[in-house]
């Protein structure tokens, strides 16, 4: 019982690993390709890289258990909200009247 707990808290955290890999890669590519010359090459690239790094990464964690999948599965959505927390631009503040300024009568 505790082999099978302690097997599942690693395929979460394994989980963790690569949903960080897989979003905060999306956020640094969203931002390199912003400035680049040639965007598509570094999305089209980063894609390749990222789904090919996470989807092995899925494969060796689950092996043949769905339960080790369904565990690293829960690991990568809450990467995914940790990255998006961590990578959130603050909303802009409304902007206020100008004080001071009167219409014409």
């Amino acid at each position: 019982m505790m082999n099978d707990t302690l097997t599942l808290v690693l395929a979460w955290l394994a989980g963790g690993a690569l949903g960080a890999f897989f979003f905060g890669g999306l956020w640094w590519t969203v931002q390199k390709s912003l400035a680049s010359t040639r965007p598509a090459l570094w999305v089209f690239g980063s894609l390749l890289l990222r789904m090919g790094v996470t989807m092995t990464g899925f494969y060796f964690v689950a092996g043949d258990s769905w339960q080790r999948m369904l565990s690293c599965l829960v690991g990568v959505v809450m990467a995914r909200q940790i990255v998006m927390r961590l990578t959130r631009v603050p909303e802009a503040q409304p902007p206020r009247p100008a004080q001071g300024m009167h219409h014409a009568p």
